[in-house]
């Protein structure tokens, strides 16, 4: 037996295959790719961008030291500690901003490298160099210092630079840039570096970066360092956490919309048959706009008028007990007398509805006009309502 498909199924079916299409081509495109991850410093990465060799180093040489995967919200406190913030891929919130600036407060040490780094600071001054985030360049010490005697130069990448007219000590610089800078903070210190050179695997067998990274660090029984990989990406090790923050969710995205395909398409076909309901074709809306279409064509404005004026007439002259061959005028007087309806122009409009009868091309205007005066003086003296008979004697 062949397979048959309605046309709305196919629809349906098209509309859905390309959605999931450009659900695919969103996942391809917004999936970092492996080469834009080697970029990142993070302790996991062993490209030469990566930090993993300098995370093993300070584990061998006896720090303290452990990855940070939660939020800074759940900092503990900043004395002996130092976070290393190397270029953090991702943006701190306010109360995650205020909760490190509060670390360095209670006497922690934050490191932070690159653009996105100088943003989580206070007093922040530095700013983005694109130009410089090809070439690596080789710096001076600017000032005295623990590091300037052990490095007196250190291999930089220039991905930004902070002012030169900020009150912070210049640690390393030329005359264009300024690219290490420290300053106390609270009862801590802020350190910040234009990258993360110094510390990546490639960066590390640089002249001078080396002391200067451990400089920088402290000694290893004076701290606990903190390498933070929540802004990189890494946040939680649970299940849920590693679907969420992952490509993952593409995947659950696409079989959630293929079984909702799927769902629509069996409730469709599996669900109970019912005939469509057909208005009758006696219905009274269908015959008064009958009705209507056959007075228009025939342009018969002049019947409408003679059925609701003989209308009228016959509930009147009726409740009135008068004669079939009573006058207009007589009629309305009689209307004024018996019910005590004081309108001018009641016998007027019956009179011209009389004349109106007989006119061969009754404008449609005038015609509704009359029609409608006609019925608003029966709504008036209750010509529609059953049983009114009585209350007028």
């Amino acid at each position: 037996m062949p397979l048959t498909v309605s046309a709305r199924d196919r629809r349906l079916f098209m509309a859905l295959g390309l959605v999931l299409v450009l659900l695919i081509v969103a996942a391809v495109i917004l999936t970092p790719s492996e080469a834009s991850q080697q970029e990142i410093p993070s302790s996991y990465s062993t490209a030469s961008s990566g930090g993993k060799a300098a995370y093993l180093l300070l584990s061998q040489r006896g720090y303290r030291i452990e990855r940070w995967l939660q939020s800074p919200l759940e900092l503990r406190a900043g004395q002996g500690s130092t976070l290393i913030l190397a270029e953090p891929s991702l943006f701190p919130t306010d109360g995650e901003k205020q909760r490190l600036h509060q670390f360095v407060e209670e006497g922690g040490r934050l490191i932070a490298t690159g653009p996105n780094g100088g943003m989580a600071l206070p007093q922040s001054e530095s700013t983005a160099n694109p130009m410089g985030a090809y070439v690596w360049k080789t710096y001076q010490a600017l000032a005295p210092s623990a590091a300037a005697r052990i490095a007196p130069q250190i291999t930089m990448l220039p991905e930004a630079s902070w002012g030169r007219n900020s009150t912070a000590v210049r640690l390393y610089g030329d005359d264009e840039e300024m690219v290490a800078i420290k300053y106390p903070f609270g009862k801590g210190e802020l350190i910040w570096w234009a990258a993360a050179t110094p510390l990546s695997n490639a960066g590390l067998k640089e002249p001078g970066n080396l002391e200067f990274f451990l400089t920088c660090v402290g000694r290893p029984e004076n701290s606990i360092i903190l390498w933070d990989e929540y802004f990189h990406g890494h946040r939680g090790s649970s299940v849920t956490s590693a679907i969420i923050n992952s490509q993952f969710r593409w995947i659950l995205a696409q079989f959630a919309l293929l079984a909702l395909a799927v769902i629509m398409t069996f409730s469709r076909r599996s669900g109970p048959v019912r005939a469509l309901a057909r208005e009758s074709r006696l219905s009274p809306l269908e015959f008064v706009e009958t009705l209507g279409g056959l007075y228009e064509r025939a342009e018969a404005c002049t019947i409408a008028v003679d059925v609701y004026y003989r209308r009228l007439r016959y509930f009147l002259i009726r409740r009135l007990g008068l004669a079939v061959s009573v006058s207009d005028d007589e009629l309305a007087r009689a209307v004024h007398d018996r019910w005590r309806f004081n309108d001018e122009n009641f016998a007027t409009t019956l009179r011209e509805a009389n004349a109106a009868r007989s006119r061969s091309s009754l404008p449609q205007a005038e015609a509704l006009r009359l029609v409608r005066t006609l019925h608003g003086y029966a709504a008036q003296l209750k010509m529609h309502t059953p049983g009114t008979e009585e209350r007028h004697e």
